[in-house]
């Protein structure tokens, strides 16, 4: 039977993880450990020594991230690279976008048939990028401009709250769109791809999508995959503010890649450069202010990660590879 540390934040949704969370543990049978997360970063620690437990004792280890978006970020940010380890997860945050592009146990009945024969694991990208003040990882998109600055003051407003207690958590990114759509002046980017420079200018936000989903469902970057070792650069430019609106309802569906203003780019890096200071985001949370011209690199490390009970989700190939395979497999272009 595969040994499953459970790491929970209570505090999720406002609190109501911890009514989800009571009834989820009364209803499993199989032995787990049980760790609560105490302040902001204290899953990412524990899953650092979780990590480091089981590369020290040669033993495979399910980690489920019982949670929203900001608990699974800093378990798969804390555990590195290690081959030992199985990310789960369990969706019971507000947004939960990382629950669209995933694969998640979705009830305690699912997590126990894992357990008991842990078959159908495959390896994920995991994107990062480089700034002046250091280095941040992302698992679903992380980007610059209008998406960073809304994500900013959701994580700053005490009416996030006032929504997830009416189970409308998902609605708070749209309903700070209309606030912040009139204080945000959009900027100027370069882009350096592998191949090519661009510039666009009048830009209200460039997010780089290792997964389709941002923002509580929108799927901003509809082909990202993933597993594929690219990753999607989205520019939105040259748009009035209500043409901009008329796009953010389009994004729920997908449609928006049709208008011309909005540009998407596939690769493997990208360099932005931008001409003022503008807000970053990694995953929903922030991730410092850019330097005017000076760049911000992204980048992706393709199979960095083990998902536990993958299926067919977000583009998942039927054929899985496990990492070595598929990192020999992304150096060799084939």
């Amino acid at each position: 039977m595969l040994k499953t540390k459970i790491i929970v934040n209570l505090k999720a949704r406002n609190g109501k993880a911890e009514k989800k969370w009571d009834r989820f543990k009364s209803k499993l049978s199989i032995p787990f450990e049980e760790h609560i997360t105490l302040y902001p970063g204290h899953a990412r620690e524990l899953a650092e020594e979780f990590a480091f437990e089981a590369q020290e004792r040669a033993e495979d280890v399910l980690i489920v991230a019982f949670g929203g978006d900001g608990t699974v970020h800093e378990v798969i940010d804390g555990i590195g690279e290690s081959g030992y380890i199985r990310i789960g997860a369990v969706p019971s945050g507000s947004g939960n976008d990382f629950h669209r592009g995933f694969t998640l146990f979705k009830n305690p009945s699912d997590l126990e048939k894992y357990v008991y024969n842990p078959t159908g694991d495959a390896w994920m990208d995991l994107g990062r990028f480089f700034s002046e003040t250091g280095q941040y990882m992302f698992v679903n998109s992380a980007g610059i401009g209008l998406d960073a600055y809304i994500a900013h003051k959701v994580n700053q407003s005490s009416l996030k709250k006032a929504f997830n207690s009416v189970y409308l958590g998902q609605l708070t990114y749209s309903y700070f769109l209309f606030q912040c759509l009139l204080k945000f002046r959009p900027f100027n980017l370069t882009v350096q791809t592998e191949s090519d420079k661009m510039t666009f200018a009048n830009v209200w936000l460039a997010t780089v999508s290792n997964q389709p989903y941002f923002g509580g469902g929108m799927k901003i970057s509809p082909k990202s995959e993933p597993d594929d070792g690219q990753i999607e650069l989205t520019v939105v430019h040259r748009l009035s503010a209500m043409k901009l609106l008329v796009m953010f309802i389009s994004v729920f569906f997908g449609m928006h890649t049709k208008m011309k203003e909005v540009t998407q780019l596939t690769g493997k890096s990208f360099s932005l450069t931008v001409d003022e200071v503008i807000h970053r985001h990694a995953d929903g949370e922030y991730a410092g202010m850019t330097i005017p011209y000076q760049e911000t690199r992204f980048e992706v490390k393709p199979a960095r990660w083990k998902l536990a009970n993958c299926k067919k989700k977000a583009g998942l190939p039927d054929q899985l590879f496990n990492g070595e395979e598929r990192m020999e497999k992304m150096e060799r272009g084939s």
